[in-house]
């Protein structure tokens, strides 16, 4: 399977290296990164997420790419986080084509706010419906999870209501989650890096 890799005017989507294992892990320890997650995450949790994205890469040809900045307000970086596309690790409690795939991102905290995982997200998307071919696009996050929804309302993706996650037990706070879709015969409008689409 040839393992794609893709590029924006400021990023690059590209394969992992074992120099990113380090910075990741950094990333996953940060609380307020990891937020809306169930916790934050050892080294060895980290290091465990690698491995399964470059699988992944090797079996299907896309991923949850790590992100490089080529060039930004904020300078360059080798490093910064990741977003793609990945198959879920759970079965999937509502209807979906098959493959289900899910687009997501992370971001370490200096480099929010520049628009990056919108910019890298139409390019994912771009790439999922016209070079893929994949039927659907999902999304999901916790309900108070605002940035991360607004993300997806950039891309374009549809909210389509609330779903129970299956690894969480009753009552647990993240249990709830929100659900968008874009599918490729309705696909969202391009977007650019300041979040305006474009018909």
């Amino acid at each position: 399977m040839t393992r794609h890799e893709l590029r924006t005017p400021r990023l690059s989507l590209r394969a992992w290296r074992d120099s990113d294992r380090e910075p990741y892990a950094a990333m996953n320890a940060d609380p307020e990164v990891m937020r809306w997650f169930p916790s934050t995450m050892s080294r060895e949790q980290s290091d465990a997420g690698i491995d399964r994205f470059s699988a992944h890469h090797d079996e299907h040809g896309y991923t949850a790419w790590a992100l490089e900045v080529l060039d930004s307000d904020r300078g360059a970086a080798p490093f910064v986080g990741f977003l793609g596309l990945v198959r879920p690790t759970f079965d999937p409690p509502f209807s979906h084509p098959v493959p289900c795939v899910e687009i997501g991102w992370r971001l370490a905290r200096p480099w929010w706010g520049l628009g990056l995982a919108t910019e890298a997200g139409s390019a994912a998307l771009r790439f999922a419906f016209l070079e893929a071919g994949l039927p659907e696009v999902i999304s999901f996050t916790v309900p108070p999870n605002i940035r991360s929804q607004a993300v997806m309302q950039r891309l374009g993706l549809r909210y389509d209501g609330v779903f129970a996650h299956p690894r969480a037990t009753a009552g647990e706070w993240w249990g709830p989650h929100v659900l968008y879709r874009a599918a490729a015969d309705d696909p969202p409008a391009p977007t650019d890096p300041s979040g305006r689409t474009h018909s």
